[in-house]
Order: structure tokens, then sequence, then C-alpha cells
């Protein structure tokens, strides 16, 4: 025993058995929480990974899967060593701290989750690929890149557009080379005194040289209106547009079609008005004149 100034007796082995039971709750905590989450890594993580991949999901998936898992398993270590540790009041108090917090993340961060989940399923249910050429709300552009929250496009006046993936996945969404057939349409008019059979053998046959418009479906040429200045005929060929461009073709098409018209006499008439009826004249001295139709 040492005794005080004061006159009062310390005995040292009064803590031993307080430090003893400190250290082997620590030493119980520690080692069934490295059990636990070894264990849990080891078998768990292997059968999430496992049965992602059996049933084909994506990488980026797979990935996100096991992330979460391990998370999860750690937390549920720390809870089971917690409790038989001895630790339940600690972990009581800590778990209401957790869910205050993660309510108010929660809040905070509503768009980020949504878009975060949009993510998900853009990536499972493949709308659209890298490469492909996608319309959404009146906007354009190739896919160049998708992650969990944005979707990253090219333009084609080359610029790059982010776009959240809530965004997408609320769009109803057009992918131009899903298929392995695309029709290309275009419009000519023709004036009222052509004629039509000679107008449609010419779109037909200059649609059928083009480069890269297949052979079946065959280019056809309907009459699809009667415009106010012209019988409009619809132009319409077909392509593979994983190997030929939608763009450089209809632009192909619209020039060979006019120079074929221009040759073969063909109109493409502006719109016009024609007026009827009569018009009066009068000059600034009183005198009046009359004109009729």
């Amino acid at each position: 025993m040492m005794l005080l100034q004061q006159g009062v007796f310390l005995d040292p082995q009064q803590y031993v058995p307080p430090l003893i039971s400190a250290v082997t709750t620590v030493v119980l905590f520690v080692v069934v929480f490295v059990v636990l989450y070894l264990l849990g890594r080891y078998f768990v993580v292997r059968a999430v990974k496992t049965s992602l991949r059996h049933r084909e999901f994506d990488e980026t998936l797979v990935g996100l899967a096991v992330s979460t898992t391990v998370g999860i398993i750690a937390v549920v270590a720390v809870a089971l060593a917690a409790t038989v540790a001895g630790f339940g009041i600690v972990l009581a108090a800590f778990a209401t701290l957790a869910g205050a917090l993660a309510l108010a993340v929660g809040f905070a961060a509503q768009d980020l989750i949504a878009n975060f989940v949009a993510g998900v399923f853009i990536i499972q249910d493949e709308p659209f690929t890298v490469g492909d050429w996608i319309e959404w709300n009146g906007n354009e552009g190739v896919v160049r890149e998708i992650q969990l929250r944005v979707t990253k496009l090219d333009t084609f006046d080359n610029e790059l557009v982010t776009v959240p993936n809530s965004d997408l996945a609320n769009a109803a969404v057009i992918n131009n080379v899903a298929n392995d057939r695309r029709r290309v349409s275009v419009g000519f008019g023709i004036g009222y005194a052509d004629d039509i059979e000679q107008a449609r053998d010419a779109i037909v046959d200059e649609g059928s040289r083009i480069d890269g418009v297949l052979g079946d479906p065959e280019p056809t040429a309907p009459v699809v209106s009667l415009g106010d200045s012209a019988v409009v005929l619809s132009g319409r060929i077909w392509i593979d547009p994983n190997e030929s461009s939608y763009g450089s073709v209809r632009a192909r098409f619209v020039e060979a079609v006019k120079e074929r018209f221009d040759a073969e006499g063909i109109d493409m008439p502006y719109p016009n008005t024609e007026l009827s009826g009569g018009i009066e004249v009068t000059n600034v001295d009183g005198s009046e004149g009359a004109t009729g139709d």
C-alpha cells in the first residue's frame, strides 16, 4: 500500500480486476469482429459474386454489390461483436445516432440517390450501351460512358454532354442503332402537273444506287400527302445503322434525287398562293380606276 500526503492509503491491487476486465472485453470484441468479418467476406461475398455473375449481371453492378455487401458485413460484425463483448449500451446509442444521420443524409441527397438508382437500372436493363446514338427530350448524342450517377455523351458537334441518369430513366429514349435495320425517309414535293410514276421511279432508282442502302426491304416512294403547292412522295430506303451513317446516307439521297429531278425536268415547286378577285385603285387626285380578274 502507498501512503499519500493527505493520509489516504492507495492500494494498486484494486485497479487490477477492472483493468483486466476492460482488456478482456476489448480483446473479445476485436476477436469476435475479426472472425465474423473474415468469415462473412469469405463466404457471403463469394456467394454474392458467384450468383450475380451466374445471372450475367454487368461487372459494374457486381462490383457495387460486392462493395455494399462488404459494408453490411462490417456493420453486422461490429454489432454482434459489441453485443458479445457487452457493449450493448454503447451500441444502442450508436444505432440511434446512425439512424438520425442516415435520415438527414437521405433528405439531403435525394437527387443523388435517384440518379444512383437510375444508373443501376440503366446498366442492368441496357436500353442503350456505349457507342449507341440516342435521342431524349429533344436532345441527341452518342453514348461515351455510362456511370452510376451520370451518362456522358458526345454530340454531333463534338460537344460533351453529361446527363443525370434519372433524366434518362424517366424520359422516352430513342435508340437509333438498337436494331439491325433502320428506315431513312425523305419527303420530295413535285408539281401537280408532273408525272407521279416518273418521279417515283427516279426516287427509287437513285435510292438503290447509294452505298450502304439495303436491297431488302427495297426502296419505295409512296404518295403521302397533297400539299398546298406540291404532291409529296416519301422516299424510303433502309440501312444497317451499325454499318452506315444515317446522316451521310440521307444527305446523299436528297442530293441525288434533286439532281435527278433537275435532269428530267421534274418540278420541285416552292410554296405559293394564288389570289383571285378584283383590285380597286384610287389616285391621290380623286380619280378612280378598277381592274377585274
